[in-house]
Parts: C-alpha cells; structure tokens; sequence
C-alpha cells in the first residue's frame, strides 16, 4: 500500500474569512484516499510548512504584494527558494508547488519576471483568459478551452513581462488578461509555469461555481456589487455562475489536474 501524499495548504489570507480556503479544502478533501493535508496560516500566524511536504498550494488573499519587510515574507520567499532548489538537485522525488493571485504576485516578485503595479479599478467578476502558444501545450493547460473563464478579485497585476528573465529562468507565460478592443491597457499575466514543477494563476482556479453563486446572493455581497460596479454587472455575473461551460469548467480543470498529475509522478517513482 502507498503512503498517502502530503500536501501543505499556505493560508495567505490574513485572517480575513474568505470563500477560497473552504475551496482548497474542499479540493483536497476529495483527494482524501490519496493525500493528507494541513493548513498553515501564514501571514496572521506566522506558520509555514517544512520542506516534509510533497505538494504545496498557496492561496490568494488582501493586501499589497509589494515587500512590507514582515518576517512571514522572508519566510515565505525562503519556502520557494528551497523548494525550487531542492528540485534543482539530484533528488528523485521533486516537491510541486502551486500558487494563486496574491502568491502568484509574490512567486513572480521573487523571480524577478515583472513589473507589480496597482490597477486603476479592481477586477471583479468572471472574465476570459487566452492561452499563450505554450499554454496550448502545457499540461496542465492544454485541455482548456481558449479563452476559459476565471474568478477575479484583484486589485494589483503583474504587466511588462521581463522576456530575459523568463528565458534565464526557465519560466513561460501561459495565460492572459481578456482582449480589450475599447482600452490601451497592457493585458496582466494570468499565468505562469516558474518550472516543471510549479505553476500559478493570477485568477482563482478554487472557486467553484454553486459556492461562488451563493456568496454573491449573500445581501451584504449583493450590496456591495452593485454599489461598487452597478446591478447590470451584478446580474451579469450571477448569470455567469450559473453557466456550465465557464468556471465550473475551470474548477474542474486546474487544480485537480495539478494534484492528479502530481499524484501520478510521485505514484510512478514508487512503483520505479
């Protein structure tokens, strides 16, 4: 019989309730023959997972991703940069590491691979991504429609791709930001594969469709919509959720697939 995984889920919420940690969780208990899992709280409680861990995912959360000089960055940066260079030696098993909006802002901080600004609005709601030439072949975004659609919630992007440090690094983009035909406005990075071994979004791959509905039906959301962006775009959104062929089929298609294609590879060296 195989050991179950281990895998370390990186609250990076900051106490804040949110919908995407029940998601993560939700996600991972799905994968409760397979793999066990513990949640550290990174940034209100200063935990962070060892280097133990097969697999690593990193969730989104508030605030500026800019570098504050708070410990738990310091740490966090260390987590990447032992991971990454642990996968650089000559171990067999390699650790996978995933991570989502607010970490992906930081993951791309910490490779140096572009520019984090502040947008002039916050993006919310249900947008297209458009899969880049590598992100057509990548595997864990090849079987992705083009576009696909994704939960937003942001207020800061990473734009001005830094071409040379992707290519010293061995990153490439993989998805990103809706065409604008009304705006000259630099499309963000959506996507990114830092290495084999780990990938981010900028938009939310957790959110699920029934659980994302019911939050914006919620009157102090609802409320706070339509104050913000109007009830055209509240309803327009609602109506979003509610189809089939958009986020559902993201949440289907990123996150397990990561966990299913790590599973297999630390499955495939056991069996070796």
């Amino acid at each position: 019989m195989i050991n179950r995984a281990r895998l370390a889920i990186l609250d990076m919420n900051n106490g804040y309730p949110n919908q995407g940690m029940r998601c993560l969780n939700d996600i991972a208990r799905n994968f409760a023959d397979e793999i066990e899992y513990k949640v550290y709280s990174v940034r209100d409680k200063d935990e962070m997972p060892d280097l133990s861990y097969d697999i690593y995912i990193c969730s989104g959360g508030p605030g500026s991703p800019l570098i504050m000089g708070e410990e738990w960055e310091f740490r966090f940066h260390s987590l990447i940069d032992d991971i990454f260079l642990y996968n650089k030696s000559e171990n067999d098993q390699k650790k996978y590491m995933f991570f989502i909006c607010h970490s992906f802002q930081l993951a791309c901080a910490y490779f140096g691979l572009g520019e984090l600004t502040k947008r002039k609005s916050t993006s919310f709601g249900i947008h297209p991504v458009h899969k880049t030439p590598a992100g057509y072949k990548d595997p864990l975004f090849r079987e992705l429609p083009d576009p696909f659609y994704v939960v937003e919630s942001r207020d800061w992007q990473v734009v001005q791709p830094d071409l040379g440090m992707f290519k010293k690094k061995g990153c490439e983009i993989l998805g990103l930001e809706k065409i604008r035909t009304h705006v000259e406005l630099e499309r963000a990075i959506m996507a990114v594969r830092f290495s084999e071994q780990m990938v981010g979004t900028q938009f939310h791959p957790e959110a699920d469709a029934d659980g994302f509905s019911t939050n914006l039906q919620r009157d102090e959301v609802k409320d706070k919509i339509v104050t913000q962006y109007g009830e055209e775009k509240y309803l327009r959104t609602l109506a979003q959720a509610a189809n089939p062929q958009k986020i559902e089929v993201t949440y289907n298609g990123i996150l397990p697939v990561f966990l299913r294609n790590c599973l297999e590879e630390i499955n495939a060296l056991a069996f070796a």
